[in-house]
């Protein structure tokens, strides 16, 4: 689902070029559930911002769903975007004008999908906002914007789930009500899900663990207990 290879990301600064991401190559298998850790500024957030197109690699080759994105062009990549990633930030991103309802389906919407809003009143309503679909983000909770960003980010099926601290702005409780949906989004989607995170609690929960530091992979750690035990 995910292959990178030498991918490199320079971005310049008012101190002169500054090397992001340093030699990348990591493949991800459909299916996989996988975290990405590290101290801040270690790449994390630029590395799923190269996965998702929105930003260009300096070097390296970057595919998607073997779709090589060096070969598209941004309104391609634009709607490759919509067909085949879901993605989840940590402010959310709503449109504040915009009902829960309309925030869903405007994707739908612009794929030219007849039954947009249905499809997103079933989405709101499987994530217990079925009373809220008039409601606008200023009217919801963190964790209700949230939902709403999921459902989002799922409604048009795709392959591939990324999110960025996905609960950085809620509390605790609310936090990891949001991961379990998100978890049980993806499996029952069977879609690829990676996430950055700063909890090695959420980690854990992932199929593989990789750590990144100063812009290059430092090590990687497989969940344990898909492995059957010696005593088996």
């Amino acid at each position: 689902m995910i292959r990178l290879e030498g991918v490199q990301l320079t971005l310049g600064s008012s101190a002169g070029q500054v090397n992001i991401l340093r030699g990348i190559d990591l493949s991800v298998a459909p299916g996989e559930r996988v975290s990405v850790v590290g101290p801040s500024g270690s790449g994390k957030t630029s590395l799923l911002m190269v996965i998702a197109g929105l930003e260009r690699p300096t070097a390296g080759t970057v595919s998607i769903a073997r779709q090589d994105l060096s070969l598209l062009d941004e309104d391609g990549l634009a709607l490759f975007r919509r067909d085949t990633m879901g993605i989840v930030f940590q402010a959310f991103h709503l449109i504040p004008t915009m009902t829960a309802l309309e925030n869903v389906a405007v994707p739908m919407e612009f794929a030219g999908r007849s039954d947009a809003f249905t499809r997103a009143g079933e989405e709101l309503a499987a994530l217990g906002l079925g009373k809220r679909l008039d409601h606008y983000p200023g009217q919801l909770s963190g964790g209700e914007q949230q939902r709403v960003a999921l459902a989002r980010a799922v409604a048009m099926e795709p392959k591939l789930l990324l999110a960025d601290e996905p609960t950085g702005n809620l509390d605790g409780e609310t936090g990891r009500h949001i991961i379990d949906l998100l978890f049980d989004l993806a499996d029952r989607r069977g879609a690829t899900l990676m996430l950055i995170t700063h909890d090695p609690v959420l980690a854990a929960r992932c199929d593989r663990s990789i750590r990144l530091v100063d812009g290059r992979i430092q090590g990687m750690t497989t969940r344990q207990s898909d492995l059957p035990s010696a005593a088996q």
